[in-house]
């Protein structure tokens, strides 16, 4: 049995129907995802220590640019930038410090997706966390950004 447009029973509607979902989750997916464009700056009071940093660039041999997430020069100070794709949002609250922390808001997992005034924020319920060290400085969220360790070699900042 056919209809007007060809397809052959419900098997053949369901299938199209699935194929034509597939493609709308890979258009919005792919609009969420991004590319290695960071986002995300601003400015806040320069301090110094905390986690998420490994200062040497002999940690972990040598790898050299092919694994940079960022150049130093690209990360402004006071503020970061978000690689969501990578899996960490880098920060410098300091001129020479840097920061590495999870791009996940610990209230109910939304990536964040602004740094402005030396808070990381996360603009689903404005969970805003501090670029020195991950802590919550407004809620919703009540546990700090983890820690990512980072390593800066050179002028380039890597995973560690």
């Amino acid at each position: 049995m056919s209809d007007d447009n060809g397809l052959t029973g419900p098997a053949t509607r369901r299938t199209l129907l699935a194929g034509a979902g597939a493609v709308g989750a890979a258009v919005v997916l792919t609009a969420c995802g991004g590319d290695d464009e960071p986002t995300g700056s601003g400015s806040a009071a320069p301090t110094s220590g905390g986690p998420g940093v490994s200062p040497s660039a002999d940690a972990g041999g040598d790898r050299g640019a092919a694994d940079a997430i960022v150049g130093t020069a690209d990360v402004p100070v006071g503020g970061g930038v978000i690689f969501a794709n990578k899996g960490v949002v880098v920060t410098q609250p300091s001129a020479g410090v840097f920061k590495g922390f999870s791009p996940i808001c610990t209230h109910q997992k939304c990536p964040v997706s602004k740094i402005d005034g030396g808070t990381i924020i996360c603009t689903c319920h404005n969970s805003r966390f501090s670029i020195e060290d991950g802590s919550v400085k407004g809620g919703p969220a009540k546990q700090p950004l983890p820690a990512k360790e980072i390593v800066v070699d050179g002028d380039q900042i890597r995973l560690a």
